[in-house]
């Protein structure tokens, strides 16, 4: 019914096929891309977790890093108050973000 109505219009059928894959691309670039971009970076920094490390969890709690499992981390939030959480919930503290982040400027400027 399209490729009819194109036809009865006089529009060329491949401009509206290029207009849907344009979209497409547009999409992927300013969508799918940078999320799997963030996806990427997420994961490198929870394989890079230490003991000592500063983070900050899902829920909004601070701590330091006393016990790395494979999927369990072990935080200390006050003196002598330890808690453990999955480690898919854990994201970079506020400040080693920042540090992240000037850090990958100054490389992009190289």
């Amino acid at each position: 019914m399209i490729l009819l109505q194109s036809v009865a219009t006089g529009e060329n059928p491949l401009m509206s096929w290029g207009m849907i894959i344009l979209l497409i691309v547009i999409f992927y670039f300013f969508m799918i891309r940078p999320q799997q971009k963030r996806q990427k970076e997420t994961k490198k920094f929870r394989d890079s977790l230490t003991k000592g490390s500063k983070v900050i969890t899902a829920g909004g709690i601070h701590g330091r890093i006393v016990e790395l499992g494979d999927t369990v981390v072990t935080l200390e939030i006050a003196s002598g108050v330890k808690i453990r959480i999955e480690k898919s919930m854990i994201y970079p503290s506020a400040e080693q973000a920042q540090d992240d982040a000037a850090n990958s400027l100054n490389a992009d400027k190289k």
